[in-house]
């Protein structure tokens, strides 16, 4: 079975700056939930419920697949699962599931 890393892009600090530098408060007022929980998902220190999510994405205007990226990655044997930022201040946090694919599927087997 090969071996997939997921990393899932929060863009919300970038997509809310481009609402005219919105702050975490009025985002956080709009979504219904406190500043810290918008801070602690800008910074990758929580994940947000697919409502929360959804909520994020009405507010700012942008489909929910722009406020959240996947990327699909095979893993490497050297790769741990963290959470870093990207050149534009991106947070990504790494989610490794096991996934089959095609090529590694049992030819034997229908």
């Amino acid at each position: 079975m090969a071996q997939l890393k997921a990393v899932i892009r929060n863009q919300t600090r970038v997509l809310r700056f481009e609402r005219g530098e919105m702050t975490q408060q009025e985002l956080a007022d709009l979504v219904g939930v406190s500043r810290q929980t918008i801070n602690a998902i800008e910074t990758a220190k929580y994940f947000q419920s697919l409502e929360v999510a959804f909520r994020i994405s009405r507010v700012l205007g942008k489909p929910l697949d722009e406020v959240c990226l996947l990327e699909l990655t095979e893993k490497s044997a050297r790769t741990t699962d963290s959470t870093h930022t990207d050149s534009r201040g991106c947070l990504a946090t790494k989610i490794v599931a096991e996934t089959t694919t095609p090529e590694s599927r049992d030819p034997g087997v229908s």
